[in-house]
């Protein structure tokens, strides 16, 4: 293991181009894109948007994310795990970026980009704080730790059990409440339970895609929920996250919010379906079922309805 682990790290320059392609990976960094449109779109309610910020704020958080994908490939390449995973086992959704296995990306490079776009990331964050929005500080330190922790020591989150609720908070309420705090200065307590039910959809994406892993996660002693509780366990698992999300839909009008948010339960059905599709085979269903692009069309559709929620607001008042 060790002679394989060296050459795939140190091998040929490889493309540097596909790496990059991989690291930036649009179906996974439209979780981004999906908790900016939640918070921007309840931010758009009260005043017209800042189209500027909100566009450096977008570039911001895209740099921040291929930073994280580069480092948590290299953590997860030191592990052993994306190395562990079958190939009837890898789908476009699990088993890594796998810049450094394929040697798309020497390690340097890797690590070059990893530094690279986490301080342009950086630096667009303290332009906000500094030129627009000093309030939107400690939400970005937050996702700072919480996006390097996922993967990289001393939390190492992913590898503990807890990196699902890493997403759950990052993919949801903080995104959506950063974006809306660069827009309007302040906080808001709609944004955060609008976006709440957005950040456990995500976690059951996230989810789905921890079980085509779960044989080489096993052996690298990455102990992610899905490994901890076993498939037949994380199964029921995932149908009680959509649950939950979905519920707390309902709950949005009883709690003071508008009726109108009760359309974040059309993608309730898809949910549904994913969650019986890994039910019924949870050691197989990524080969024969499109569960997981299922999976990520739930939370992408619920954003929608968010945003399409909001502006029958706008248009009604």
């Amino acid at each position: 293991m060790v002679g394989q682990l060296d050459a795939a790290a140190s091998g040929g320059r490889g493309d540097v181009w596909q790496g990059f392609w991989r690291l930036a990976d649009p179906k996974i960094s439209i979780t981004s894109l999906a908790c900016m449109l939640v918070g921007g779109s309840v931010a758009a309610q009260h005043a017209p948007l800042h189209w500027g910020w909100l566009a450096v704020t977008g570039v911001a958080l895209f740099c921040m994310e291929v930073a994280k994908n580069a480092w948590g490939d290299v953590f997860d390449f030191d592990s052993g795990t994306d190395l562990a995973v079958l190939p009837e086992d890898r789908t476009a959704f699990s088993g890594g970026k796998r810049v450094l296995v394929d040697a798309l990306l020497t390690r340097r490079q890797t690590w070059a980009l990893a530094i690279g776009f986490a301080a342009v990331g950086c630096g667009l964050g303290a332009a906000i704080v500094f030129g627009r929005a000093p309030e939107a500080l400690w939400l970005g330190l937050v996702g700072l730790v919480f996006g390097w922790s996922y993967h990289g020591p001393p939390l190492r989150l992913a590898y503990r059990g807890f990196g699902e609720l890493d997403v759950v908070l990052c993919y949801g309420p903080l995104i959506a409440m950063a974006t809306y705090v660069v827009q309007r200065r302040e906080w808001s307590w709609e944004v955060l339970w609008l976006a709440l039910p957005l950040g456990l959809c995500t976690a059951a994406f996230l989810l789905a895609n921890e079980f085509p892993d779960y044989r080489a996660d096993v052996g690298a002693a990455k102990r992610n929920l899905v490994v901890r509780l076993g498939r037949e366990a994380a199964a029921r698992l995932v149908a009680a996250t959509y649950a939950l999300a979905f519920a707390t839909v309902v709950v949005l009008p009883f709690a003071g919010f508008s009726p109108w948010y009760l359309l974040g339960l059309l993608p309730a059905p898809l949910a549904l379906w994913v969650t019986a599709t890994i039910r019924r085979a949870p050691t197989t269903f990524y080969r024969d079922h499109p569960a997981q692009p299922v999976a990520l069309l739930v939370f992408v559709l619920y954003a929608l309805s968010a945003a399409l929620a909001s502006g029958l607001l706008v248009a009604t008042r």
